[in-house]
């Protein structure tokens, strides 16, 4: 019998895991705690006035800030490192049950649901593809079903979709096992897609799992989910921590690597800080659909601006509801087989980080006023948005040790710096030495973590799958100089993108690039303004003080050589050199993983000498499944839809502009006089030269 459906107070628990997340998050804070004291301290030594005056209270308040969020990033970290010397965290979910009694229990029926919008066909479905295939491996593909759930908006998009989805089915014999729903209407982004999945066949399932289109899974941790599931129905979501994949540019190559190396101990630091109270990431996880149907149902937020009307970031959300209803949500980095790639360029990283900026400072609204939250999810809220509010921070604290600079130079020293209250005047005191303290404690938090991954993978015998240890050395080395130079542009950015949250700044939900390197003109385009604003603050330290001068320069120089980073990082050839080198490289790279392999070279699902309207409208099986899920309603003006119908059935689409040729590609019996004038029209006519191509051996 399955245990999908039991209530969770029959449930076995394991009472000791809220007991030890309360000991570990209590201890992160006291050393959190501490040590931002002892480096505020040291701060307020290096200041002139020992924050005497109101300018340095600022500077002060802001350190404190920025070091307390290294430091809990530290801390995780030694915490993973820790974990995984110890095998990993005895308290996890994962160890709940020995692998007998998982091979014992049985499955139940589950949904894979991939939500896309304007994503490269072939590359999307070859990973649907992979995990279908690694699951049939498993024999127990029939357990599972599969949505692809489209919100592309351009007909020649979705129609490739559907094409492929139908050619897909052909192939894996999955019909009515995989289904394709384009949404007419995208309301509500991706979590009103997959929430239209629940309404629609939710309740057939006892869980889902979510992925992107980026995204492939391995059958066996698919099945070991389901699994987990069925045992612990206290458990509402479980997350797995995907692996980066698939890179081809240096950017994405540099993010892979640091995923590969550094990744396992802040996920393994993370998870045994949240333990059951973990984050949901919104893919790569399987979710118990009953539970969250009832409870992850995300309301408008009623406040004003920005905090007024949809959550865009819904996974964290989601998360935090599931807690609030009394059942887990674990994050376990032991899922292994858990993939998705990473953005190819830093104008697509910035980009998505836009609308993840936006979401984040959302999240603002339920820390403070959502009633019921777990402590740690309100964590979590805190953690999402100070990765984005820390970059005007950190400019803000840049800004007021420039006037400090600027001040101390140009200005007379004010020995009465706070006149009201105190009668005997204060000496500007300098301290050398404690400068270089800080400066170096500073590194310490940030660096220390890094070395202590590197000594992970050596302790743990993984250096060959990162090309040995002299490969392995030299490339964290080059992955520590990108980062800093990466560094200063994102915290600009970052800057920008939440002073256009606060405004609320409407954005454009678009599709993201998988493929494409950045052109000159377009990093320089979208570069100039930090690039102008550092030569400006760097020639001002310069006129101030040759020694203010040479601390501006490891913020202005990357701010500076923003743009041919921006391009050279883009550059596949260059990923590509550095691989051929041995340098940058991950396990998945070294030995043979069918779900990696099979989505490097997808095999195209349509065909390439017609566009996916001709092929709707020529191909006699795409037409009559096209048809079949049109729609039937009669157009609203219906004279003009039938001028754009003869139109094209005169001179094909290229007359008709989206929104035209998007009203024929719904209708069902356009689409079928079209196939049918097509299939009649001269053969010197547009449609009768495509029917050529269709006749060709050259189609399909």
């Amino acid at each position: 019998m399955s245990l999908a459906m039991t209530d969770p107070a029959d449930a076995p628990t394991v009472p000791r895991w809220k007991a030890v997340a309360a000991t570990r998050r209590g201890l992160l804070i006291l050393l959190v705690l501490v040590q931002t004291l002892g480096g505020l301290y040291g701060m307020q030594s290096v200041l002139p006035y020992h924050g005497g005056n109101l300018l340095e209270k600022g500077i002060l308040f802001l350190f404190a800030v920025l070091f307390a969020w290294i430091s809990v990033g530290f801390w995780t970290a030694v915490l993973g490192f820790w974990l995984r010397r110890r095998g990993g965290d005895p308290y996890s979910l994962v160890r709940h049950y020995d692998a007998a009694t998982l091979a014992a229990t049985p499955l139940a029926r589950t949904a894979v649901v991939m939500p896309v919008y304007n994503e490269p066909v072939d590359r999307t479905l070859a990973g649907l593809r992979a995990t279908i295939e690694d699951l049939r491996a498993t024999g127990e593909l029939d357990h599972f079903d599969f949505y692809i759930l489209s919100d592309s908006r351009d007909a020649e998009q979705w129609l490739a979709e559907r094409s492929a989805w139908y050619r897909l089915c052909d192939e894996q014999d999955l019909h009515g096992r995989l289904f394709y729903r384009h949404r007419p209407v995208n309301l509500n982004f991706k979590s009103g897609n997959v929430a239209d999945f629940l309404r629609r066949w939710g309740r057939d399932y006892a869980y889902m799992v979510v992925l992107d289109a980026d995204s492939v899974m391995g059958g066996n941790t698919l099945t070991r989910m389901v699994r987990h599931m069925e045992l612990a129905p206290r458990v509402g979501i479980l997350q797995t921590s995907p692996s980066l994949i698939n890179a081809h540019s240096a950017f994405a190559r540099f993010q892979q690597f640091a995923n590969r190396v550094y990744g396992p101990l802040f996920t393994a630091g993370l998870a045994g800080i949240q333990l059951g109270e973990a984050a949901y990431w919104g893919h790569n996880a399987i979710i118990r659909t009953d539970l969250f149907m009832r409870h992850c149902g995300l309301r408008r937020l009623a406040g004003f601006g920005l905090f007024k009307g949809p959550i865009m970031s819904h996974d964290f959300v989601e998360a935090a509801y599931m807690g609030r209803a009394g059942y887990e949500v674990w994050m376990e980095p032991e899922l292994d087989e858990s993939y998705e790639e990473s953005p190819p360029t830093l104008v697509d990283e910035l980009t998505r980080d836009r609308r993840w900026a936006k979401g984040n400072l959302q999240h603002a609204w339920l820390f403070f006023f959502a009633p019921k939250l777990r402590f740690a999810h309100r964590m979590a809220f805190l953690n999402g948005i100070l990765s984005y509010l820390s970059s005007p921070i950190w400019l803000a604290f840049l800004i007021l040790t420039s006037i400090e600079a600027t001040r101390l130079t140009l200005w007379p020293i004010d020995y009465f710096p706070e006149q009201r209250t105190s009668m005997f005047p204060v000496w500007p005191e300098w301290h050398p030495h404690w400068a270089v303290g800080l400066v170096l404690s500073t590194l310490f938090l940030l660096f220390v973590p890094k070395f202590l991954a590197v000594l992970d993978v050596l302790l743990t015998g993984r250096r060959r799958q990162h090309g040995g240890a002299g490969r392995l050395f030299l490339s964290v080395c080059l992955e520590l100089l990108v980062s800093m130079l990466l560094a200063p542009i994102r915290m600009l950015t970052h800057s920008r993108y939440v002073l256009e949250a606060l405004f609320n700044v409407r954005l454009h939900w678009g599709g993201q690039n998988r493929t494409d390197e950045t052109g000159w003109r377009q990093a320089f385009m979208s570069q100039a303004p930090g690039t102008l604003l550092a030569i400006a603050w760097s020639g001002l330290a310069l006129a101030l003080d040759p020694m203010f001068f040479f601390w501006s320069l490891p913020v202005a120089l990357p701010l500076i050589l923003a743009a041919p980073t921006s391009v050279l990082l883009s550059r596949v050839a260059i990923g590509e050199g550095l691989r051929r080198r041995r340098l940058l490289l991950t396990p998945e790279e070294q030995r043979l993983s069918p779900q990696v392999d099979a989505i490097a070279a997808p095999r195209p699902l349509n065909t390439a000498r017609l566009t996916a309207f001709e092929a709707a409208v020529l191909d006699p099986r795409l037409n009559r499944v096209h048809r079949a899920l049109a729609r039937r309603r009669r157009p609203v003006d219906r004279e003009a839809h039938e001028q754009w119908l003869q139109r094209c059935m005169s001179d094909g689409p290229e007359g008709l502009n989206r929104r035209q040729l998007n009203a024929l590609a719904r209708d069902a019996d356009a689409l079928g006089r079209l196939h049918r004038a097509a299939w009649t029209a001269p053969r010197d006519s547009y449609w009768g030269e495509r029917v050529g191509v269709v006749k060709s051996r050259d189609y399909g």
